[in-house]
């Protein structure tokens, strides 16, 4: 199996000015290779894959003579990612490939010629020998090396490795976990476990406004305003890095304490475009939450279900399947109007998704091609995600 485990790194000046221009070497390839696919793809219909791009660069670096100061695998890197940006837009797996900006996140890639040094250091070809805090043990191959500046100044190193491990077989027997996700509770499980949504941004909305509001007053272009821009910057840190630490010890407990993982598949980026939610939606990190689920129940042989957005599971009774027909989101709590079983709209909700897991579970459909199995009930349709993630996508661990 693939892991990526990401450690922060503290370059010195010398070395952060080297990775400086390795950042603003890679960006400006990028965006001169996609503004040259561009070119030859209005004059050919074609577009230059990622030999032909890898084939420009001995001439740009002739014309350019400060590209060979970047190390010539980063490089190539950036051609091999433009290709497949351009296989994942025309698949329609992603967007339309983007010009790179400098004031954004910086990251470079290398392929081989990485080291761990005695467990505190990180070696970059060209780029030498740098401080790091690696936090657990990286077991297994590097396959490669992704180093990022972030917006707030810090350093980090993403070390993939390959640890040649047999994935474990997924056990679908045992305890089935019923997970309704939501804004008021974060989480609320089919035994009747609430999990509170801490509201990360909300708890900073005074502080990020106070900060953003003096940056807005700099002049454009001075130290100060870089400096206020740093702190914004640090704010916003600060609460994804909270909000990520929530997510991962409470998607590890749940984990750990059932066999078999089941959600609705949400369709999160569609929930986004309702202005009066979209905050609050981002905010609770619905789709990060069920992706740390999903991947750690495959590091540990569990199973993971996604039963399907349209299954009407806060509508229906868990006790006798009666399906209401309307029910806004202000009633949280509602009484069966065929066996008058008193509900809690979130609990009765988990309920239903963990007994249609174990319904898709008894069918005992088979895998495809894409990583899960597809049932059909009742004009709906589920899928259960046997190995949720491919066996070659990393998976992420907190740093």
């Amino acid at each position: 199996m693939l892991t990526a485990t990401r450690i922060r790194i503290y370059p010195n000046a010398v070395q952060a000015d080297k990775l400086a221009k390795a950042f603003g070497c890679a960006r400006w390839y990028w965006n001169n290779s996609l503004a040259e696919t561009q070119k030859v793809y209005q004059e050919t219909g074609k577009g230059l894959g990622q030999f032909a791009l890898n084939a420009r660069l001995p001439g740009l670096k002739l014309a350019l003579p400060w590209l060979g100061e970047t190390h010539s695998q980063v490089l190539q890197s950036v051609s091999l990612h433009m290709s497949r940006a351009f296989v994942n837009f025309f698949e329609r797996r992603a967007k339309y490939p983007k010009f790179k900006s400098k004031h954004h996140r910086q990251s470079i890639q290398f392929p081989q010629s990485v080291k761990i040094i005695d467990g505190c250091k990180v070696y970059l070809p060209k780029i030498g020998h740098i401080k790091a805090i690696v936090h657990r043990q990286i077991v297994g191959d590097i396959k490669t090396v992704t180093v990022s500046r972030e917006a707030d100044g810090r350093y980090y190193a993403a070390i993939l490795t390959e640890d040649h491990a047999v994935a474990p077989d997924v056990n679908m027997t045992g305890k089935v976990l019923g997970i309704d996700v939501g804004l008021t509770h974060l989480a609320v499980t089919s035994d009747g476990s609430k999990f509170a949504n801490p509201k990360h941004v909300l708890r900073a909305e005074n502080n990020l406004k106070r900060k953003q509001r003096k940056l807005s007053r700099k002049d454009k272009g001075s130290s100060s305003r870089a400096k206020a821009k740093l702190l914004v910057a640090k704010a916003h840190s600060k609460t994804s890095n909270a909000r990520k630490d929530y997510l991962h010890k409470l998607s590890t407990r749940l984990v750990n304490e059932n066999q078999v993982i089941s959600v609705e598949d949400l369709h999160v980026k569609g929930m986004m475009k309702n202005h009066n939610l979209a905050k609050a939606i981002g905010d609770a990190g619905w789709g990060s939450f069920t992706q740390m689920l999903a991947y750690k129940a495959a590091r540990q042989g569990k199973g993971y279900i996604e039963v399907n957005r349209f299954f009407a599971s806060s509508k229906t009774c868990s006790c006798c399947l009666h399906h209401v027909t309307v029910m806004p989101l202000e009633i949280r709590t509602w009484t069966c109007d065929k066996c008058g079983t008193r509900h809690d709209r979130d609990i009765n909700a988990a309920q239903n998704i963990r007994d249609e897991a174990q319904r898709m579970i008894a069918a005992g459909a088979a895998a495809t091609a894409s990583g899960g199995t597809v049932s059909q009930r009742g004009g709906r349709k589920s899928s259960v995600l046997q190995t949720p993630l491919k066996l070659e996508a990393p998976s992420f661990r907190a740093g």
